[in-house]
Formats: structure tokens, sequence, C-alpha cells
């Protein structure tokens, strides 16, 4: 029997492109859709001719488009397509987000409301879109892509609180839908120096600066897309199917109540090789 499919929303670039690109690895059918268009704070567009490219290449069956995530039309037609084209789909990737930094004082209104739109309407819309999808299919996986910043993290209020809204959904949905048998699960990358179109973004694409003084992970780098995608695949398994309602760290778990780790020295690098 086939596989249902994979929706991915910003599935077209950085983090959401790896995470696209390693459900396909793994033999789901995915959906990838993004803007074309480089969003506030961040580098991420030009990239569907690329990633079509690379699949048909690698043989792959992806399916790019452009879509806005925070329209409804939008997203019933991301929706609408990958059911005419797949027949069922077994899972979504609510991924895309963008990330201007700033305080409540120096962010403006109307990126405030961008950032919402884009980072907690999303994921709305489209859950709301695929719910009785996998209801009447009997069931179904959301994965919710968080941050570290939920917990809150300076110069990022409005970011801090969509993805903190993100924790919240989530569990909630988790919930709400448990007897439908729809899972509903968040992974957090972490740990700083995560190549991404809003990282990028933030540091005016020059990647150089996004490394040197990132914690990183346990395994002694930086959290890539094809650990959360890694991640995002075992959650979509069957070997996941009693997981709900959580939250799985894909890097530095430096939040919920936990302290940061300490930074290693020159010296104790001498030591230790």
């Amino acid at each position: 029997m086939s596989k249902g499919a994979i929706i991915v929303s910003g599935g077209t670039f950085g983090l959401g492109r790896e995470i696209t690109m390693r459900l396909a690895e793994v033999g789901y059918p995915v959906t990838a859709f993004g803007l074309e268009t480089p969003q506030i704070s961040s580098i991420a567009g030009n990239a569907i001719p690329g990633l079509r490219a690379e699949a048909e290449s690698r043989g792959l069956n992806v399916t790019a488009m452009e879509a806005d995530v925070s329209s409804e039309a939008d997203v019933a037609r991301v929706v609408e397509t990958t059911i005419a084209t797949h027949g069922r789909i077994h899972g979504i990737v609510n991924n895309a987000a963008i990330g201007p930094l700033g305080t409540v004082m120096d962010t403006d209104p109307g990126i405030w409301d961008r950032i919402m739109a884009v980072n907690l309407r999303g994921p709305f819309l489209m859950s709301r879109a695929v719910i009785p999808h996998f209801a009447r299919h009997g069931g179904g996986c959301i994965v919710n892509v968080g941050s570290g910043a939920g917990w809150g993290k300076a110069d990022m209020a409005a970011y801090a609180t969509s993805k903190g809204g993100i924790i919240a959904m989530s569990s909630s949905m988790a919930l709400d839908h448990f007897y439908d048998r729809i899972r509903v699960n968040t992974v957090i990358p972490g740990g700083g120096g995560i190549v991404a179109g809003m990282s990028l973004g933030r540091v005016g694409g020059d990647m150089s600066r996004l490394g040197p003084d990132a914690i990183g992970t346990v395994a002694g780098r930086v959290t890539t897309g094809t650990d959360l995608g890694n991640a995002v695949a075992w959650l979509m398994s069957p070997e996941a199917e009693t997981v709900s309602g959580t939250i799985i760290d894909v890097g530095c778990f430096a939040h919920q109540g936990s302290s940061t780790p300490l930074k290693r020295t020159h010296s104790e690098e001498k030591i230790n090789g």
C-alpha cells in the first residue's frame, strides 16, 4: 500500500526544503509550498525550480507549489491539489515562519501582524483544512516546527510570542483530536548556527556570521534540516503511532526550564583534544 502524502509549508527553501527532501527519501509523496518572493527578514525565495529539478533528478516524488500559508484560499488550493494528485494526506508539517527581530517597542504593528499571520494563522489554517480529511480516513499526523524562543528570548518579542503560541496550540490540538487518531507534535531546532532563510536574513545572507558563537548540539555541530527531517519522519511513521502532544528537541535544550550549556573554553578544548 502506497504512503499517503505529506504537505510541508515553507518546504521549498532552507530547513523546510531539507525536511521535504528527507521525507521524500523515506518514501512519502511530498507537496512543498512557499513564496518565491523573499519575505521580511528572510532570504528564502526563487527556490521552486531548483527543488523541482533536484527531486526529478533523484527520482523523488515532490510537488512544489507557490502559495501563501496565511491565505485561506491558497491553503485550500494546496490541500485540494495534494488530494487530487495523491488521493490521501498522511500528514502536514507546519514549518513556514518569519522572524524579524525586535522588542515590543520597536516592532511595527504591521510587522507584528504579519509575523502572527504566517507563524500562527498559517498552522491554524493548515490544520483546519486537513483535520476533517484525517478524521474521515482514520487519522493523521501534524508536526509543528517550534523554537526555543517559544519560552521567551530577548529582541524577539513577536517571533517568541508566535512560537509560544505554536507550543500551546500543539498541545490543545493533541487533546482535541485524540479520539480521531490525529497525532500532533512539535519539533524544535536549537543551539544556534542553523542555516535557514530566516537566520540568513538576520545576518544579511552572510553564513560566516551564523556559526562562531553557536552552542550547537550534543553531536558537536549545529542542527540541520536533515536532523529535523529525521525527527519528523519518525513522528510520521507507524513506530510513533502512540506519540502525541510531545515536544522533541532536535538541538540544544536551553529552554523548558533548563539552563544553557556552558561554552567550552580554549583550555578545555586543548585538554579534550
